[in-house]
Protein backbone atom coordinates (compact mmCIF):
# COMPACT_ATOMS: atom_id res chain seq x y z
CA UNK A 1 0.00 0.00 0.00
CA UNK A 2 1.35 3.46 -0.86
CA UNK A 3 2.06 5.79 2.04
CA UNK A 4 -0.40 8.57 2.74
CA UNK A 5 2.03 11.22 1.50
CA UNK A 6 2.77 9.38 -1.77
CA UNK A 7 2.75 11.84 -4.66
CA UNK A 8 0.86 11.54 -7.92
CA UNK A 9 3.47 12.23 -10.59
CA UNK A 10 2.40 13.96 -13.80
CA UNK A 11 5.05 13.25 -16.44
CA UNK A 12 4.69 14.82 -19.92
CA UNK A 13 6.90 12.84 -22.31
CA UNK A 14 5.72 14.63 -25.46
CA UNK A 15 3.38 17.34 -26.73
CA UNK A 16 4.98 20.40 -25.06
CA UNK A 17 7.43 21.39 -27.79
CA UNK A 18 5.25 21.42 -30.89
CA UNK A 19 2.01 20.21 -32.42
CA UNK A 20 2.24 16.43 -32.10
CA UNK A 21 3.71 13.38 -30.32
CA UNK A 22 1.40 13.83 -27.35
CA UNK A 23 2.13 11.49 -24.43
CA UNK A 24 1.66 11.98 -20.67
CA UNK A 25 2.19 9.47 -17.86
CA UNK A 26 0.38 9.60 -14.52
CA UNK A 27 2.07 7.58 -11.78
CA UNK A 28 0.99 6.90 -8.19
CA UNK A 29 3.06 4.42 -6.22
CA UNK A 30 3.09 1.19 -8.23
CA UNK A 31 0.34 2.25 -10.61
CA UNK A 32 0.82 4.14 -13.87
CA UNK A 33 -1.55 5.19 -16.67
CA UNK A 34 -0.38 6.57 -20.01
CA UNK A 35 -2.62 9.09 -21.79
CA UNK A 36 -2.05 9.17 -25.57
CA UNK A 37 0.89 7.89 -27.61
CA UNK A 38 1.28 10.16 -30.63
CA UNK A 39 3.81 10.97 -33.31
CA UNK A 40 5.03 14.04 -35.17
CA UNK A 41 6.03 14.42 -38.81
CA UNK A 42 9.61 15.49 -39.61
CA UNK A 43 10.68 18.99 -40.58
CA UNK A 44 12.41 19.86 -43.86
CA UNK A 45 15.78 19.89 -42.07
CA UNK A 46 15.47 16.21 -41.03
CA UNK A 47 16.21 14.36 -44.29
CA UNK A 48 15.45 10.65 -44.42
CA UNK A 49 13.41 10.65 -41.22
CA UNK A 50 9.91 9.21 -41.62
CA UNK A 51 8.36 9.90 -38.22
CA UNK A 52 9.29 11.40 -34.86
CA UNK A 53 8.16 9.72 -31.62
CA UNK A 54 8.45 10.81 -28.00
CA UNK A 55 11.20 8.99 -26.09
CA UNK A 56 9.15 6.61 -23.95
CA UNK A 57 12.13 5.06 -22.12
CA UNK A 58 10.57 6.04 -18.79
CA UNK A 59 7.46 3.99 -19.61
CA UNK A 60 9.54 0.94 -20.53
CA UNK A 61 11.64 1.26 -17.37
CA UNK A 62 8.43 1.30 -15.30
CA UNK A 63 6.49 -1.19 -17.42
CA UNK A 64 5.60 -3.26 -14.33
CA UNK A 65 3.53 -0.30 -13.11
CA UNK A 66 1.66 0.31 -16.38
CA UNK A 67 -2.02 -0.54 -15.80
CA UNK A 68 -3.45 0.87 -19.03
CA UNK A 69 -3.04 3.19 -22.02
CA UNK A 70 -5.79 5.76 -22.62
CA UNK A 71 -6.19 7.21 -26.13
CA UNK A 72 -8.35 10.34 -26.16
CA UNK A 73 -9.11 10.24 -29.93
CA UNK A 74 -7.97 8.73 -33.21
CA UNK A 75 -5.61 11.33 -34.71
CA UNK A 76 -2.01 10.32 -35.55
CA UNK A 77 -0.56 12.84 -33.09
CA UNK A 78 -2.27 10.83 -30.34
CA UNK A 79 -2.09 7.25 -31.69
CA UNK A 80 0.92 7.07 -34.04
CA UNK A 81 3.53 5.95 -31.48
CA UNK A 82 1.30 3.18 -30.14
CA UNK A 83 2.52 0.36 -32.45
CA UNK A 84 6.17 1.07 -31.60
CA UNK A 85 5.44 1.29 -27.87
CA UNK A 86 3.46 -1.98 -27.90
CA UNK A 87 6.26 -3.76 -29.75
CA UNK A 88 8.72 -2.66 -27.05
CA UNK A 89 6.52 -3.70 -24.11
CA UNK A 90 6.99 -7.27 -22.87
CA UNK A 91 3.34 -7.82 -21.97
CA UNK A 92 -0.08 -6.88 -23.28
CA UNK A 93 -1.38 -3.69 -21.71
CA UNK A 94 -5.08 -2.79 -22.10
CA UNK A 95 -5.87 0.15 -24.39
CA UNK A 96 -8.90 2.27 -23.43
CA UNK A 97 -10.56 4.35 -26.16
CA UNK A 98 -13.85 5.07 -27.95
CA UNK A 99 -15.17 2.66 -30.59
CA UNK A 100 -13.98 4.60 -33.66
CA UNK A 101 -10.58 5.27 -32.08
CA UNK A 102 -10.11 1.54 -31.41
CA UNK A 103 -11.18 0.77 -34.99
CA UNK A 104 -8.51 3.10 -36.38
CA UNK A 105 -5.88 1.77 -33.98
CA UNK A 106 -6.73 -1.82 -34.97
CA UNK A 107 -5.87 -1.10 -38.61
CA UNK A 108 -2.62 0.58 -37.57
CA UNK A 109 -1.58 -2.36 -35.38
CA UNK A 110 -2.43 -4.83 -38.14
CA UNK A 111 0.03 -3.06 -40.45
CA UNK A 112 2.73 -3.69 -37.82
CA UNK A 113 1.68 -7.35 -37.34
CA UNK A 114 0.58 -6.77 -33.75
CA UNK A 115 -2.00 -9.48 -33.12
CA UNK A 116 -4.90 -9.56 -30.65
CA UNK A 117 -4.28 -6.33 -28.73
CA UNK A 118 -6.15 -5.89 -25.46
CA UNK A 119 -8.85 -3.35 -26.37
CA UNK A 120 -11.38 -1.93 -23.90
CA UNK A 121 -14.09 0.30 -25.37
CA UNK A 122 -15.10 3.33 -23.29
CA UNK A 123 -17.56 6.14 -23.93
CA UNK A 124 -19.09 9.21 -22.33
CA UNK A 125 -19.74 8.31 -18.68
CA UNK A 126 -17.57 5.19 -18.56
CA UNK A 127 -15.71 4.64 -15.29
CA UNK A 128 -12.53 2.56 -15.03
CA UNK A 129 -10.34 1.80 -12.02
CA UNK A 130 -6.68 1.13 -12.78
CA UNK A 131 -4.91 0.41 -9.52
CA UNK A 132 -5.12 3.53 -7.35
CA UNK A 133 -6.28 5.65 -10.30
CA UNK A 134 -10.00 5.97 -11.00
CA UNK A 135 -10.87 7.36 -14.46
CA UNK A 136 -14.19 8.80 -15.62
CA UNK A 137 -14.52 9.63 -19.33
CA UNK A 138 -16.60 12.48 -20.73
CA UNK A 139 -17.53 13.49 -24.28
CA UNK A 140 -15.69 16.32 -26.04
CA UNK A 141 -16.04 17.71 -29.57
CA UNK A 142 -13.08 17.75 -31.94
CA UNK A 143 -12.54 17.22 -35.68
CA UNK A 144 -13.07 13.46 -35.26
CA UNK A 145 -15.90 11.51 -33.60
CA UNK A 146 -15.31 9.78 -30.29
CA UNK A 147 -13.09 12.44 -28.68
CA UNK A 148 -12.96 12.04 -24.90
CA UNK A 149 -11.68 13.93 -21.88
CA UNK A 150 -10.64 12.18 -18.66
CA UNK A 151 -11.38 12.99 -15.01
CA UNK A 152 -8.88 11.23 -12.77
CA UNK A 153 -9.53 10.66 -9.07
CA UNK A 154 -6.49 9.55 -7.06
CA UNK A 155 -5.52 9.35 -3.36
CA UNK A 156 -3.29 12.41 -3.94
CA UNK A 157 -5.96 14.59 -5.58
CA UNK A 158 -8.06 15.06 -8.71
CA UNK A 159 -7.30 16.21 -12.22
CA UNK A 160 -8.86 16.63 -15.66
CA UNK A 161 -7.13 15.99 -18.98
CA UNK A 162 -9.24 17.56 -21.76
CA UNK A 163 -7.62 15.84 -24.75
CA UNK A 164 -7.92 17.90 -27.95
CA UNK A 165 -11.19 19.83 -28.03
CA UNK A 166 -13.33 22.70 -29.16
CA UNK A 167 -16.75 23.57 -27.76
CA UNK A 168 -18.88 22.97 -30.85
CA UNK A 169 -22.58 23.64 -30.22
CA UNK A 170 -23.71 22.18 -33.55
CA UNK A 171 -21.48 19.14 -34.15
CA UNK A 172 -22.18 17.04 -37.24
CA UNK A 173 -23.07 13.93 -35.22
CA UNK A 174 -25.09 15.85 -32.59
CA UNK A 175 -22.74 14.71 -29.82
CA UNK A 176 -21.95 17.86 -27.83
CA UNK A 177 -19.37 18.19 -25.05
CA UNK A 178 -20.69 16.84 -21.76
CA UNK A 179 -20.98 20.21 -20.04
CA UNK A 180 -22.88 18.71 -17.12
CA UNK A 181 -20.06 16.30 -16.33
CA UNK A 182 -17.39 19.01 -16.64
CA UNK A 183 -19.33 21.36 -14.35
CA UNK A 184 -20.01 18.51 -11.89
CA UNK A 185 -16.29 17.74 -11.67
CA UNK A 186 -15.59 21.46 -11.27
CA UNK A 187 -18.12 21.77 -8.43
CA UNK A 188 -16.62 18.70 -6.74
CA UNK A 189 -13.15 20.24 -6.95
CA UNK A 190 -10.39 19.78 -9.53
CA UNK A 191 -6.86 20.14 -8.23
CA UNK A 192 -5.18 20.23 -11.65
CA UNK A 193 -6.38 20.91 -15.20
CA UNK A 194 -4.35 19.85 -18.25
CA UNK A 195 -5.91 21.51 -21.31
CA UNK A 196 -5.31 21.66 -25.07
CA UNK A 197 -3.42 24.84 -26.04
CA UNK A 198 -3.23 24.54 -29.85
CA UNK A 199 -5.34 27.67 -30.57
CA UNK A 200 -4.49 29.62 -27.41
CA UNK A 201 -3.16 32.52 -29.50
CA UNK A 202 -6.36 32.80 -31.57
CA UNK A 203 -9.00 35.20 -30.22
CA UNK A 204 -12.74 34.53 -30.18
CA UNK A 205 -14.49 31.23 -30.81
CA UNK A 206 -13.62 28.53 -33.34
CA UNK A 207 -16.40 28.18 -35.91
CA UNK A 208 -18.59 25.10 -35.83
CA UNK A 209 -17.82 22.22 -38.17
CA UNK A 210 -21.37 22.67 -39.49
CA UNK A 211 -20.32 26.03 -41.02
CA UNK A 212 -18.24 24.22 -43.65
CA UNK A 213 -21.08 22.12 -45.13
CA UNK A 214 -23.01 24.82 -47.04
CA UNK A 215 -19.80 26.11 -48.67
CA UNK A 216 -18.73 22.64 -49.73
CA UNK A 217 -22.18 22.01 -51.21
CA UNK A 218 -22.15 25.31 -53.12
CA UNK A 219 -18.74 24.61 -54.67
CA UNK A 220 -19.56 20.98 -55.51
CA UNK A 221 -22.94 21.91 -57.00
CA UNK A 222 -21.52 24.61 -59.29
CA UNK A 223 -18.35 22.83 -60.39
CA UNK A 224 -18.24 22.01 -64.14
CA UNK A 225 -16.08 18.90 -64.03
CA UNK A 226 -14.95 16.53 -61.34
CA UNK A 227 -14.36 17.78 -57.79
CA UNK A 228 -11.34 16.62 -55.79
CA UNK A 229 -11.50 17.17 -52.03
CA UNK A 230 -8.25 16.75 -50.08
CA UNK A 231 -8.67 16.37 -46.33
CA UNK A 232 -7.25 14.56 -43.34
CA UNK A 233 -8.40 10.96 -43.70
CA UNK A 234 -9.29 10.86 -39.99
CA UNK A 235 -11.52 13.96 -40.20
CA UNK A 236 -14.69 11.87 -40.40
CA UNK A 237 -17.01 14.84 -39.78
CA UNK A 238 -15.54 16.62 -42.82
CA UNK A 239 -15.79 13.48 -44.94
CA UNK A 240 -19.44 13.12 -43.91
CA UNK A 241 -20.19 16.66 -45.05
CA UNK A 242 -18.48 16.04 -48.40
CA UNK A 243 -20.52 12.84 -48.85
CA UNK A 244 -23.76 14.61 -47.88
CA UNK A 245 -23.09 17.49 -50.30
CA UNK A 246 -22.15 15.10 -53.11
CA UNK A 247 -25.26 12.94 -52.75
CA UNK A 248 -27.48 16.02 -52.44
CA UNK A 249 -26.34 17.35 -55.84
CA UNK A 250 -26.38 13.94 -57.57
CA UNK A 251 -22.68 13.08 -57.56
CA UNK A 252 -20.98 9.76 -56.78
CA UNK A 253 -18.08 9.63 -54.32
CA UNK A 254 -14.71 8.05 -55.15
CA UNK A 255 -12.22 7.39 -52.33
CA UNK A 256 -8.47 7.21 -53.04
CA UNK A 257 -5.30 7.24 -50.95
CA UNK A 258 -4.40 4.36 -48.62
CA UNK A 259 -5.26 6.01 -45.30
CA UNK A 260 -8.43 7.54 -46.77
CA UNK A 261 -9.62 4.15 -48.02
CA UNK A 262 -8.80 2.49 -44.68
CA UNK A 263 -10.38 5.14 -42.46
CA UNK A 264 -13.57 5.52 -44.51
CA UNK A 265 -13.95 1.73 -44.46
CA UNK A 266 -13.59 1.58 -40.66
CA UNK A 267 -15.88 4.61 -40.13
CA UNK A 268 -18.60 3.13 -42.38
CA UNK A 269 -18.41 -0.27 -40.73
CA UNK A 270 -18.75 1.28 -37.26
CA UNK A 271 -21.59 3.62 -38.27
CA UNK A 272 -19.66 6.92 -38.05
CA UNK A 273 -19.74 7.66 -41.79
CA UNK A 274 -23.09 7.31 -43.51
CA UNK A 275 -23.27 6.96 -47.28
CA UNK A 276 -25.18 4.36 -49.28
CA UNK A 277 -23.22 1.69 -51.19
CA UNK A 278 -24.63 2.87 -54.52
CA UNK A 279 -23.27 6.40 -53.92
CA UNK A 280 -19.66 5.31 -53.46
CA UNK A 281 -17.71 3.87 -56.42
CA UNK A 282 -14.28 2.44 -57.16
CA UNK A 283 -11.59 4.72 -58.62
CA UNK A 284 -11.20 2.40 -61.62
CA UNK A 285 -14.89 2.91 -62.53
CA UNK A 286 -14.78 6.71 -62.93
CA UNK A 287 -14.45 6.57 -66.72
CA UNK A 288 -17.98 5.19 -67.12
CA UNK A 289 -19.52 8.19 -65.28
CA UNK A 290 -19.74 11.78 -66.48
CA UNK A 291 -17.18 14.14 -64.95
CA UNK A 292 -19.86 16.41 -63.48
CA UNK A 293 -21.23 13.46 -61.48
CA UNK A 294 -18.04 12.65 -59.55
CA UNK A 295 -16.46 13.82 -56.29
CA UNK A 296 -13.08 12.36 -55.32
CA UNK A 297 -12.14 12.18 -51.63
CA UNK A 298 -8.35 12.00 -51.39
CA UNK A 299 -5.33 12.37 -49.16
CA UNK A 300 -2.74 15.10 -49.70
CA UNK A 301 -4.04 18.13 -47.80
CA UNK A 302 -0.57 18.50 -46.21
CA UNK A 303 1.36 18.32 -49.48
CA UNK A 304 2.69 14.82 -48.80
CA UNK A 305 4.75 13.87 -51.89
CA UNK A 306 3.37 10.32 -52.12
CA UNK A 307 -0.27 11.24 -51.39
CA UNK A 308 -3.08 10.74 -53.89
CA UNK A 309 -3.44 14.49 -54.59
CA UNK A 310 0.30 14.93 -55.20
CA UNK A 311 0.38 11.97 -57.61
CA UNK A 312 -2.69 13.24 -59.46
CA UNK A 313 -1.23 16.77 -59.67
CA UNK A 314 1.96 15.32 -61.17
CA UNK A 315 0.15 12.93 -63.52
CA UNK A 316 1.44 9.85 -61.68
CA UNK A 317 -1.80 8.37 -60.25
CA UNK A 318 -2.70 4.92 -61.55
CA UNK A 319 -6.41 5.59 -62.13
CA UNK A 320 -7.20 9.32 -61.77
CA UNK A 321 -5.91 12.55 -63.29
CA UNK A 322 -6.78 16.22 -62.84
CA UNK A 323 -7.59 18.43 -65.85
CA UNK A 324 -8.22 22.13 -66.39
CA UNK A 325 -12.01 21.54 -66.14
CA UNK A 326 -11.79 20.10 -62.62
CA UNK A 327 -12.11 21.73 -59.19
CA UNK A 328 -9.81 20.99 -56.23
CA UNK A 329 -10.79 21.79 -52.64
CA UNK A 330 -8.01 21.68 -50.04
CA UNK A 331 -10.07 21.27 -46.90
CA UNK A 332 -7.39 21.63 -44.23
CA UNK A 333 -4.85 24.04 -42.76
CA UNK A 334 -1.16 23.23 -43.27
CA UNK A 335 0.42 21.82 -40.13
CA UNK A 336 3.35 24.08 -39.10
CA UNK A 337 6.31 23.06 -41.27
CA UNK A 338 4.16 21.81 -44.18
CA UNK A 339 3.42 25.20 -45.75
CA UNK A 340 6.04 24.83 -48.51
CA UNK A 341 4.83 21.36 -49.47
CA UNK A 342 1.21 22.52 -49.67
CA UNK A 343 2.20 25.53 -51.77
CA UNK A 344 4.12 23.21 -54.08
CA UNK A 345 0.96 21.15 -54.69
CA UNK A 346 -1.08 24.32 -55.29
CA UNK A 347 1.52 25.49 -57.83
CA UNK A 348 1.40 22.13 -59.65
CA UNK A 349 -2.40 22.31 -59.77
CA UNK A 350 -2.25 25.94 -60.97
CA UNK A 351 -0.11 24.87 -63.93
CA UNK A 352 -2.82 22.37 -64.87
CA UNK A 353 -5.34 25.25 -64.82
CA UNK A 354 -7.97 23.71 -62.53
CA UNK A 355 -10.10 25.74 -60.10
CA UNK A 356 -8.57 25.66 -56.59
CA UNK A 357 -10.30 26.41 -53.30
CA UNK A 358 -8.52 26.59 -49.96
CA UNK A 359 -9.43 28.35 -46.72
CA UNK A 360 -8.12 31.70 -48.05
CA UNK A 361 -10.73 31.67 -50.82
CA UNK A 362 -13.76 30.08 -49.12
CA UNK A 363 -14.82 28.61 -45.77
CA UNK A 364 -13.80 25.05 -46.64
CA UNK A 365 -12.04 24.36 -43.34
CA UNK A 366 -12.44 25.17 -39.66
CA UNK A 367 -10.11 24.17 -36.87
CA UNK A 368 -10.85 21.32 -34.48
CA UNK A 369 -9.30 23.19 -31.55
CA UNK A 370 -10.91 25.74 -29.27
CA UNK A 371 -9.90 29.40 -29.47
CA UNK A 372 -9.37 31.73 -26.53
CA UNK A 373 -13.02 32.16 -25.51
CA UNK A 374 -13.56 28.39 -25.44
CA UNK A 375 -10.40 27.88 -23.41
CA UNK A 376 -11.70 30.49 -20.96
CA UNK A 377 -15.03 28.68 -20.77
CA UNK A 378 -13.26 25.44 -19.94
CA UNK A 379 -11.33 27.17 -17.17
CA UNK A 380 -14.57 28.73 -15.90
CA UNK A 381 -16.38 25.38 -15.77
CA UNK A 382 -13.54 23.42 -14.16
CA UNK A 383 -12.32 26.13 -11.76
CA UNK A 384 -8.99 24.34 -11.28
CA UNK A 385 -6.76 25.09 -8.29
CA UNK A 386 -3.71 24.43 -10.48
CA UNK A 387 -3.26 24.58 -14.25
CA UNK A 388 -0.88 23.03 -16.78
CA UNK A 389 -1.26 23.94 -20.48
CA UNK A 390 -0.48 21.03 -22.84
CA UNK A 391 -0.46 20.26 -26.60
CA UNK A 392 1.26 23.12 -28.35
CA UNK A 393 4.43 25.06 -29.04
CA UNK A 394 6.00 27.26 -26.37
CA UNK A 395 4.05 30.33 -27.55
CA UNK A 396 0.73 28.45 -27.27
CA UNK A 397 1.49 27.16 -23.77
CA UNK A 398 2.49 30.63 -22.59
CA UNK A 399 -0.62 32.24 -24.14
CA UNK A 400 -2.84 29.64 -22.42
CA UNK A 401 -1.12 30.33 -19.11
CA UNK A 402 -1.92 34.04 -19.51
CA UNK A 403 -5.58 33.18 -20.14
CA UNK A 404 -5.60 31.14 -16.91
CA UNK A 405 -4.28 34.15 -14.97
CA UNK A 406 -7.12 36.26 -16.37
CA UNK A 407 -9.57 33.54 -15.27
CA UNK A 408 -8.37 33.76 -11.68
CA UNK A 409 -5.87 30.90 -11.39
CA UNK A 410 -3.00 32.16 -9.16
CA UNK A 411 0.19 32.62 -11.15
CA UNK A 412 2.16 30.45 -8.72
CA UNK A 413 -0.27 27.59 -9.46
CA UNK A 414 0.31 27.66 -13.23
CA UNK A 415 3.00 25.33 -14.58
CA UNK A 416 4.43 25.73 -18.08
CA UNK A 417 6.64 22.67 -18.52
CA UNK A 418 8.97 21.11 -21.06
CA UNK A 419 8.85 17.45 -22.02
CA UNK A 420 10.47 15.44 -19.23
CA UNK A 421 9.69 18.01 -16.52
CA UNK A 422 7.31 16.63 -13.90
CA UNK A 423 4.70 17.76 -11.42
CA UNK A 424 3.95 16.12 -8.07
CA UNK A 425 0.56 16.29 -6.39
CA UNK A 426 0.10 15.62 -2.67
CA UNK A 427 -3.17 16.26 -0.82
CA UNK A 428 -4.35 18.30 -3.80
CA UNK A 429 -1.32 20.57 -3.77
CA UNK A 430 0.94 20.67 -6.82
CA UNK A 431 4.62 21.47 -7.15
CA UNK A 432 7.43 20.74 -9.59
CA UNK A 433 9.15 17.38 -9.29
CA UNK A 434 12.35 15.82 -10.54
CA UNK A 435 12.77 15.65 -14.33
CA UNK A 436 12.88 12.28 -16.11
CA UNK A 437 14.64 11.16 -19.28
CA UNK A 438 12.86 12.53 -22.34
CA UNK A 439 13.45 13.62 -25.91
CA UNK A 440 12.59 12.11 -29.27
CA UNK A 441 13.34 8.97 -31.24
CA UNK A 442 13.19 8.67 -35.02
CA UNK A 443 11.48 6.15 -37.26
CA UNK A 444 14.04 5.80 -40.04
CA UNK A 445 12.85 3.29 -42.63
CA UNK A 446 12.05 0.13 -40.68
CA UNK A 447 14.13 1.13 -37.65
CA UNK A 448 13.40 3.10 -34.50
CA UNK A 449 16.62 4.92 -33.60
CA UNK A 450 17.86 7.41 -31.05
CA UNK A 451 17.86 11.04 -32.11
CA UNK A 452 21.54 10.99 -33.04
CA UNK A 453 22.42 14.57 -34.06
CA UNK A 454 25.54 13.36 -35.92
CA UNK A 455 23.43 11.30 -38.37
CA UNK A 456 21.08 14.21 -39.08
CA UNK A 457 24.03 16.59 -39.45
CA UNK A 458 25.70 14.22 -41.93
CA UNK A 459 22.51 13.97 -43.98
CA UNK A 460 22.11 17.73 -44.01
CA UNK A 461 25.71 18.08 -45.16
CA UNK A 462 25.19 15.52 -47.92
CA UNK A 463 22.03 17.34 -49.03
CA UNK A 464 23.73 20.75 -49.05
CA UNK A 465 27.28 20.10 -50.32
CA UNK A 466 27.36 16.55 -51.73
CA UNK A 467 29.99 13.86 -51.23
CA UNK A 468 33.49 13.22 -52.60
CA UNK A 469 34.92 9.69 -52.53
CA UNK A 470 38.73 9.52 -52.69
CA UNK A 471 40.20 6.08 -53.45
CA UNK A 472 43.97 5.67 -53.03
CA UNK A 473 45.88 2.49 -53.89
CA UNK A 474 49.38 2.15 -52.38
CA UNK A 475 51.79 -0.72 -52.97
CA UNK A 476 55.08 -2.18 -51.82
CA UNK A 477 57.04 -1.73 -48.66
CA UNK A 478 57.66 1.92 -49.54
CA UNK A 479 53.88 2.40 -49.88
CA UNK A 480 54.15 4.10 -53.26
CA UNK A 481 50.96 5.46 -54.87
CA UNK A 482 49.79 3.20 -57.69
CA UNK A 483 46.39 4.85 -58.36
CA UNK A 484 44.22 7.77 -57.21
CA UNK A 485 40.54 8.15 -58.05
CA UNK A 486 38.30 11.08 -57.06
CA UNK A 487 34.52 10.55 -57.52
CA UNK A 488 31.92 13.28 -56.90
CA UNK A 489 28.18 12.99 -56.22
CA UNK A 490 25.82 15.94 -55.89
CA UNK A 491 28.59 18.43 -56.65
CA UNK A 492 28.31 21.08 -59.37
CA UNK A 493 32.06 21.34 -59.98
CA UNK A 494 32.55 17.58 -60.38
CA UNK A 495 33.10 18.02 -64.14
CA UNK A 496 35.89 20.60 -63.66
CA UNK A 497 38.81 18.42 -64.80
CA UNK A 498 41.40 21.00 -63.75
CA UNK A 499 40.09 21.02 -60.19
CA UNK A 500 39.83 17.22 -60.10
CA UNK A 501 43.45 16.93 -61.23
CA UNK A 502 44.47 19.34 -58.47
CA UNK A 503 42.56 17.16 -55.99
CA UNK A 504 44.38 14.04 -57.23
CA UNK A 505 47.73 15.84 -56.94
CA UNK A 506 46.84 16.84 -53.37
CA UNK A 507 46.10 13.19 -52.53
CA UNK A 508 49.39 12.02 -54.09
CA UNK A 509 51.30 14.63 -52.09
CA UNK A 510 49.80 13.29 -48.87
CA UNK A 511 50.62 9.72 -49.89
CA UNK A 512 54.22 10.70 -50.70
CA UNK A 513 54.56 12.18 -47.22
CA UNK A 514 53.51 8.79 -45.81
CA UNK A 515 56.05 6.97 -47.98
CA UNK A 516 58.88 9.29 -46.90
CA UNK A 517 58.17 9.33 -43.17
CA UNK A 518 58.89 6.67 -40.59
CA UNK A 519 56.04 5.39 -38.42
CA UNK A 520 53.22 7.12 -40.32
CA UNK A 521 50.05 5.02 -40.42
CA UNK A 522 47.29 4.34 -42.90
CA UNK A 523 44.90 6.06 -40.48
CA UNK A 524 46.98 9.23 -40.55
CA UNK A 525 46.96 9.09 -44.39
CA UNK A 526 43.14 8.88 -44.39
CA UNK A 527 42.92 11.80 -41.98
CA UNK A 528 45.38 13.95 -43.95
CA UNK A 529 43.67 13.15 -47.27
CA UNK A 530 40.28 14.12 -45.84
CA UNK A 531 41.57 17.41 -44.41
CA UNK A 532 43.65 18.44 -47.41
CA UNK A 533 40.98 17.67 -50.03
CA UNK A 534 38.32 19.39 -47.90
CA UNK A 535 40.52 22.49 -47.56
CA UNK A 536 41.21 22.49 -51.30
CA UNK A 537 37.51 22.49 -52.19
CA UNK A 538 36.78 25.18 -49.61
CA UNK A 539 39.53 27.45 -50.98
CA UNK A 540 38.46 26.92 -54.59
CA UNK A 541 34.64 26.70 -54.34
CA UNK A 542 33.62 27.82 -50.81
CA UNK A 543 31.77 24.55 -50.25
CA UNK A 544 32.59 21.72 -47.87
CA UNK A 545 31.39 18.42 -49.35
CA UNK A 546 31.72 15.32 -47.22
CA UNK A 547 35.05 13.69 -48.11
CA UNK A 548 35.30 9.90 -47.71
CA UNK A 549 38.88 8.61 -48.09
CA UNK A 550 39.42 4.93 -48.91
CA UNK A 551 43.00 3.61 -48.79
CA UNK A 552 43.79 0.22 -50.34
CA UNK A 553 47.08 -1.61 -49.88
CA UNK A 554 47.90 -3.77 -52.92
Amino acid sequence: MPKKDTALKIIPLGGLDGIGKNMTAFEYGDDMVLVDAGLMFPEDDQPGIDLILPDYTYVLENEHKLRGIVITHGHEDHTGALPYLLMDLTRKVPIYAAKLTLGMIAGKLEEHNIRQPKFVEVQDGSNVTLGALNLTFFAMTHSIPGALGVFMNTPAGTLIHTGDFKLDQTPIDGRRPNYQAICKFGARGVDLLLADSTNATRPGFTQSEAAVGPNLRHIIKNAKGRVFVASFSSHIHRLQQVCDASVAVGRKVVVTGRSMVNNTKVARELGYLNIADEDIIDAFDVDRIDDDKIVVLCTGSQGEPLSALARMANGEHKSLSITANDTVIISATPVPGNEKSVQGIINSLSKIGCDIYDKSRALVHVSGHGSQEELKLMLAMVKPRNFMPVHGEACHLRAHAELAVKMGVPEKNIFVLDNGDTLEMRHGKVRRGRAVESGVVYVDGGNVTDANPVVIRDRQKLAQDGVVSVNVAISGKRKNVSAVEVTCRGISFGSDEELMEEARATVRAQADKLANSDGASIDSLRRNVRNSVSNLFWNKTHTRPMVIPVVLEV
